[in-house]
C-alpha cells in the first residue's frame, strides 16, 4: 500500500528499511521529570498526569494507535527515600503493565529528579546512582523475560547547561556547566557498568538534544563561536564513548542506541532569534540526522519530538517525512517518539500544555484524544509499514489529508 504523499514508503517497508528499535517506528513517551524547582516544590509528572495509576490503560491506548513501545521512567526519589533502602511499589505496576501487554519501554533511570538531600556534585551521587541502577536491573531481569533498554540519565547536555551553567534547573549552579557534564557522564558510566554486571543483555540508550546554532553575523569570530557551540552538543555522548575526557572511563561500547531530542525550537541564531521551519536559514532535519549518523555509525532514534496546539499533526508529518528521507540516505533510524504523549501542566507556571496525543492529565481525568494528531499518526503508522487501528473510535477521523500545504500551520510556529 502506498500512502498519499509517501510514494516510497511501501517500497522501503518491503525492503526492510524500517527497523524499529522499540517495537514500532512510531512511539510514545511519558513525561517523567521529577526534579525540584527553585521554590523547593517537587515535580512528579508521572503522578500529576495520572500515569502511575493507569499505566496499563495508557500502554493499551498507545498500542491501539499503532505504537508498540516508547519511553517511560523510574522515579528515584520515590524508590530510594532513605539511602540504600528501596521501595519499588511506585514502579512495579508500570513494569508489570508493560510486560503483560507486550509494550516495549526504554526506561529512564534519572530524569532530573534526585532523592532529597543528595548533592549531584558529590561522590555519593555516583555511588548511590550506580547502586540504584544495579538493583533496578536485578529487579527488571527477575520480573521480565525480554532484554531491557535503559536510558541512564536523560539529556546530560541540557541538564549541564540549564542546571550547571545558567542556574535554571537543579542544582541551580552558574558557570559550572562543564563540571556538571563530567559528573553526570561519570554517573551514567557507573550506572552502565552496574546494569551490565547483572544483566549483560541490557541495551543502553541515550537521549540528547539535537540542535543547530547559526552565526550572529558574518565575522570569522561568530563562525568560530557557533562551530564550538554546535560541537558541544556531542560532548556528553563523546565522554560516554571514550572520545573525550578519557579519564572518566568512557569506552566505545558504552552506548547501544543514540536517542535525539528534536523540537521546533532546536535551531536559533547565536544570542538571537529562533529559526523555525520555513525560515530561509532552517536546516532540514534530514541534514542534521545525516551528520549524526556519519559521526557515530550507530542505531539512532528520535527520542523526543512534538509541539503544542494545532501545530501537532503538521510537525509530526514533517518529522516523519524527514526521517524517511534520512533512512533513504542510509541513516539507521529506528523510531520516532512523540513526547510527551499525554499533555501536562507546565513546570513553572502550571499552565495546561496541549502538547500530547492524549488530554486528560490527573488521576481522575478521563483520557481524550486529539483527533487531528490521531489522524496524522494513523497515516504515519501505515506509511512506516505498520497497521492502522482496526476499530478507531468514531470521533477520530482517519480520512485523507486536508488539501492545505503539507506543513502550512507548522510554518507559522514563530508567529
Amino acid at each position: 500500500m502506498t500512502i498519499a504523499g509517501h510514494p516510497d514508503a511501501s517500497a522501503q517497508a518491503e525492503q526492510g528499511a524500517f527497523r524499529p528499535l522499540l517495537g514500532s517506528m512510531l512511539l510514545g513517551g511519558f513525561e517523567c521529570s521529577a526534579h525540584k524547582l527553585r521554590s523547593g516544590r517537587r515535580l512528579d509528572l508521572i503522578a500529576s498526569t495520572g500515569h502511575d495509576l493507569r499505566a496499563a490503560d495508557d500502554y493499551a491506548l498507545l498500542q491501539h494507535h499503532g505504537m508498540a513501545g516508547g519511553r517511560d521512567g523510574l522515579r528515584w526519589h520515590r524508590i530510594e527515600q532513605r539511602p540504600g533502602r528501596y521501595d519499588w511499589s511506585s514502579f512495579l505496576p508500570m513494569l508489570h503493565a508493560a510486560r503483560d501487554s507486550g509494550f516495549t519501554v526504554a526506561w529512564d533511570l534519572l530524569h532530573y529528579g534526585l532523592p532529597n538531600g543528595l548533592d549531584v556534585f558529590s561522590p555519593a551521587f555516583i555511588t548511590r546512582f550506580a547502586a540504584f541502577a544495579r538493583v533496578a536491573a536485578v529487579l527488571v531481569r527477575a520480573e521480565t523475560d525480554e532484554p531491557p533498554t535503559w536510558t541512564p540519565i536523560n539529556e546530560i547536555s541540557f541538564w549541564a547547561f540549564a542546571g550547571g551553567e545558567k542556574g535554571g534547573l537543579n542544582p541551580f549552579a552558574r558557570n559550572r556547566g562543564p563540571a556538571l557534564k563530567k559528573q553526570l557522564a561519570r554517573a551514567a558510566l557507573a550506572a552502565i557498568d552496574a546494569v551490565r554486571s547483572v544483566d549483560p543483555r541490557a541495551r543502553i540508550a541515550v537521549a540528547e538534544p539535537l540542535i543547530h546554532i547559526f552565526p550572529a553575523d558574518d565575522t570569522p569570530r561568530s563562525a568560530e563561536l557557533v562551530r564550538i557551540h554546535n560541537a558541544s552538543q556531542f560532548e556528553a555522548l563523546d565522554m560516554l564513548l571514550g572520545r573525550r575526557a578519557p579519564e572518566l572511563g568512557g569506552f566505545a561500547g558504552a552506548v547501544d542506541i543514540i536517542g535525539l531530542n528534536y523540537y521546533n525550537n532546536n535551531q536559533w541564531v547565536d544570542h538571537g532569534r529562533p529559526v523555525h521551519l520555513g525560515d530561509h536559514l532552517y536546516l532540514p532535519l534530514r541534514t542534521l540526522l545525516a551528520g549524526v549518523a556519519a559521526r557515530y555509525d550507530q542505531p539512532l532514534y528520535i527520542a523526543e519530538t512534538g509541539t503544542e496546539g494545532i501545530f501537532r499533526p503538521y510537525w509530526l508529518r514533517y518529522v516523519c517525512d524527514e526521517v524517511r528521507a534520512a533512512i533513504a540516505a542510509v541513516a539507521n533510524i529506528g523510531g520516532i517518539c512523540l513526547y510527551p504523549i499525554v499533555s501536562h501542566l507546565g513546570w513553572d507556571d502550571d499552565r495546561h500544555c496541549h502538547n500530547g496525543l492524549f488530554e486528560g492529565h490527573g488521576p481522575d481525568c478521563a483520557r481524550s484524544v486529539d483527533a487531528a494528531l490521531a489522524a496524522e499518526l494513523a497515516l504515519q503508522v501505515a506509511a512506516f509499514g505498520g497497521v492502522q487501528p482496526a476499530a478507531a473510535p468514531a470521533h477520530i477521523p482517519l480520512s485523507p489529508r486536508a488539501p492545505w500545504p503539507r506543513y502550512a500551520p507548522a510554518l507559522t510556529l514563530s508567529a
